[in-house]
């Protein structure tokens, strides 16, 4: 079942529309049109109880304001950052404007985080997004044409199916931006809880926080998600790369068997709650992000978000992969569709801590 409310206007006086699903287990998700957006997510725990599991903001005014950190948003052309803003296309160089000092993050000031997409029914459980990014936008070549699918199954999963074609070549890597907190989103910090990520190997950054081409084994490091590990019985470790990202910004290598084959990312686990999120992809790398310049900023019902107050779980390329030609390649062909699909499946578990440390 889907319902489409307002969400409010924006600065500039367009109105916004929001679309709620509901499953048959009780679930609901509320996504915006603008950043085609997840601005909620309920999730029953052990006793059914439900909470809302997404940090975000109470209607679009948050999303549109600078302190919104990419709360639940469609994140793109280029999740991550670009060294300088600045690679080689097809022996051209491609200079893109910069908003994260002298390098670029996220698509940009005016990335995809900050379009108003149109939002449609699909049947009763799915709404698509559609946005035409210029050629030209925030420097990238090519029209673009995007369509981001959000579907919520009783079965407990929401899936979201990335779909673009542009008619130049050019560079793309979309995901979604947001930040979960399986306690809830107003219950503080979200690195008491549980992760495992399916990785051997992540790419490590340099003190900007770019990847700086070494692809490196997780084992015996605190980057070893492998196993059930608390996030925050490690966070602190006195190790170069902790240190470099401020706690964990980092992309890990998932173990996959065929490329776009859709695997195991990732696993999330809050005891309290017995709430547990398994998330599946056909990409390449996982960004896991844990929230560590998210501030006191204030989100849905008054609730103050804190430093860690949520992790992010991006699946995506790897950040600044077009220096590194080795890295699985984020060029995207003229007149080439470029597809890929995530699925963040919830339920209700009990992982005995003797599993995890």
């Amino acid at each position: 079942m889907i319902e489409k409310k307002s969400f409010g206007k924006l600065s500039d006086g367009r109105e916004v529309f929001a679309f709620v699903i509901k499953n048959g287990r009780n679930m609901q998700v509320t996504l915006s049109e603008y950043g085609a957006c997840i601005t909620s997510l309920l999730v029953p725990d052990r006793d059914g109880i439900l909470a809302d599991v997404v940090l975000g903001f109470d209607d679009v005014s948050g999303y549109e304001s600078p302190m919104s950190a990419h709360m639940g948003a469609i994140t793109g052309r280029f999740a991550g950052r670009i060294r300088n803003g600045r690679f080689m296309l097809e022996g051209k160089p491609v200079i893109l404007n910069c908003n994260d000092g002298k390098n670029h993050l996220h698509g940009g000031k005016g990335g995809l985080h900050r379009k108003l997409w149109h939002g449609s029914e699909q049947g009763e459980n799915s709404v698509a997004f559609t946005y035409e990014s210029a050629d030209g936008e925030e420097n990238y070549p090519g029209n673009l044409s995007l369509c981001v699918t959000y579907t919520l199954d009783d079965g407990g999963s929401l899936c979201i199916d990335y779909k673009a074609k542009s008619d130049k070549t050019t560079v793309l890597n979309l995901t979604n931006h947001s930040y979960f907190n399986l306690k809830g989103h107003e219950k503080g910090a979200a690195d008491t809880q549980v992760l495992r990520i399916n990785a051997d190997r992540y790419a490590t950054v340099d003190m900007e926080k770019i990847p700086d081409g070494a692809i490196m084994p997780t084992e015996c490091t605190p980057m070893d998600f492998r196993t059930y590990a608390v996030i925050n019985s490690r966070i602190g470790f006195d190790f170069i790369q902790l240190r470099y990202g401020e706690g964990y910004d980092h992309s890990f290598v998932l173990n996959k068997r065929e490329r776009n084959l859709l695997s195991t990312a990732a696993e999330l686990y809050d005891a309290e709650s017995g709430r547990h999120m398994l998330v599946h992809t056909t990409m390449p790398a996982l960004q896991f992000y844990s929230g560590n310049s998210l501030e006191m900023t204030e989100g849905k019902g008054g609730a103050l978000y804190m430093k860690r107050g949520g992790v992010c779980l991006e699946t995506q390329f790897i950040p600044n992969a077009m220096e590194h030609t080795y890295f699985p390649s984020p060029i995207l062909r003229a007149d080439e569709e470029y597809h890929h699909i995530t699925r963040y499946t919830f339920s209700v578990r009990d992982i005995d801590p003797k599993c995890y440390s």
